[in-house]
């Protein structure tokens, strides 16, 4: 079967709509497939397996349910929650993919990942995640209190928030240098990622070849 693809759902007990959309997914349409990939920002931010409050656990017990029921369910990291653990993958039942990976897709090699990593034009954006992705940096922040964590993280978020609107567009997409030298890299000629907010199909000619970069929609207005 065909695996699903998703990202960018930013669950957060604010936006219900959207948990019960996913929730929603994992009960009835994803059981025709048998795998999921997530491909980052499956919560809005986690400050730590230690921190899960009602909300996740619905997530969590969601997610438990689609792969008891003998479905997979892959997941990468995103910018928001790059701090998910093997606690909260065991609770859930899902596997933890370390950075991006090449899949087989009926045949196809294609490379996945979350596309943060891309957006080598925001620069500030880049500096702050080599920050926020130092081991040494993470082990400290999630040995601070979890109210402390709670405030720093919607410090954060809001900070990017701000930063985001006082930017040109052009500069917080992926830079096609950037698609071009990973692709090559890998050695394929599909990729497929989030981030961005910019779901579409871009078809473009990679080394002699044709190649095609899928982007992921956002589940503010596209779940």
């Amino acid at each position: 079967m065909t695996p699903l693809f998703i990202s960018d759902l930013h669950l957060d007990d604010a936006r219900p709509e959207v948990t019960e959309a996913f929730l929603a997914l994992l009960d009835g349409p994803a059981r025709e497939s048998d795998s999921l990939y997530i491909l980052g920002d499956l919560f809005d931010s986690w400050i730590g397996d230690d921190a899960v409050d009602a909300h996740d656990q619905r997530v969590t017990q969601g997610l438990r349910r689609y792969t008891d029921a003998g479905h997979r369910c892959h997941f990468l990291h995103g910018n928001r929650d790059f701090l998910i653990g093997p606690r909260f993958a065991a609770a859930a039942g899902i596997n933890l993919m370390p950075g991006p990976q090449l899949i087989d897709i009926a045949g196809e090699r294609a490379l996945i990942m979350h596309g943060d990593e891309l957006c080598i034009d925001d620069h500030d954006y880049q500096r702050l995640r080599r920050v926020v992705r130092n081991p040494a940096v993470q082990w400290t922040f999630l040995h601070l209190p979890r109210a402390l964590r709670r405030r720093i993280a919607g410090r954060l978020r809001a900070g990017s928030t701000a930063s985001q609107e006082q930017k040109p567009p052009e500069i917080m997409d992926v830079n096609q240098g950037a698609v071009a030298k990973t692709m090559t890299h890998f050695g394929v000629t599909l990729l497929i990622h989030g981030h961005t907010h910019r779901p579409a199909i871009h078809e473009f000619e990679l080394e002699d070849a044709r190649a095609r970069r899928i982007v992921l929609g956002d589940w503010y207005a596209q779940g």
